[in-house]
């Protein structure tokens, strides 16, 4: 099922804490995105971020899915940044972030020892290289429960083209930075998430040529 979401922006303009980065890029896909999670995960209870960035998705969210602990993950480079936005913007159901690097680690327990009943991740799959986008998938669908859900957001191409010519132009920018990275084939992406027991159960258009897609795990390992 797809579903066209419409930009509704949140007027409310976060600032960066003294010397942290900020994304715009954030601040404009904030709303709509929360929009999208307040939707699918009202019986969820756990979620992983995977590659929280700034950290400015997780204060944001965090306080408006006061049912979630909220759990913000990334690479150890970008703990300081990710914390500093945390300390600016302190939310009771919002943790410190996890050392978490595709390469080497495993999805991680919640502080119980239970598995998350869901992961969510913006803006990674096109900066990763592919060998990764597949660690990913492989990862979330050995860890998650049944009925959890994985929650990606981000450009995808369709039936083997670009949906936009900015995307095309953002494409190109991404693979001449990095030839492992690029906008990949939203095909490639459910057929991998196949291959791990995840099954696409909706998909939302989102502002600015991105979209959200919604995996769940519907059968056992």
């Amino acid at each position: 099922m797809a579903i066209v979401f419409n930009s509704d922006s949140d007027n409310t303009q976060s600032i960066a804490p003294a010397g942290a980065p900020f994304s715009q890029a954030c601040e404009n896909n904030k709303a709509p995105i929360l929009n999208v999670l307040q939707k699918e995960l009202q019986e969820h209870t756990h979620v992983l971020e995977v590659g929280s960035g700034t950290g400015q998705h997780s204060v944001y969210f965090a306080p408006s899915l006061p049912h979630l602990q909220w759990q913000t993950s990334d690479v150890t480079d970008n703990h300081q940044v990710i914390q500093a936005w945390h300390n600016a913007y302190p939310a009771s159901n919002l943790y410190a972030p996890l050392a978490f690097n595709l390469l080497t680690d495993s999805i991680p327990k919640t502080n119980t020892g239970e598995p998350y009943d869901a992961v969510f991740t913006a803006n990674t799959l096109h900066i990763i290289a592919w060998p990764l986008v597949e660690r990913l998938f492989e990862l979330v669908g050995a860890a998650l429960p049944l009925d959890g859900k994985l929650i990606v957001y981000g450009p995808f191409n369709e039936n083997g083209r670009y949906t936009s010519a900015s995307n095309q132009q953002f494409d190109s920018s991404l693979r001449q930075r990095d030839a492992g990275s690029g906008i990949r084939h939203k095909e490639d992406i459910i057929a991998l998430a196949n291959a791990h027991h995840l099954t696409l159960m909706t998909q939302y258009q989102m502002p600015a040529n991105n979209q959200i897609l919604v995996f769940q795990k519907i059968t056992a390992n």
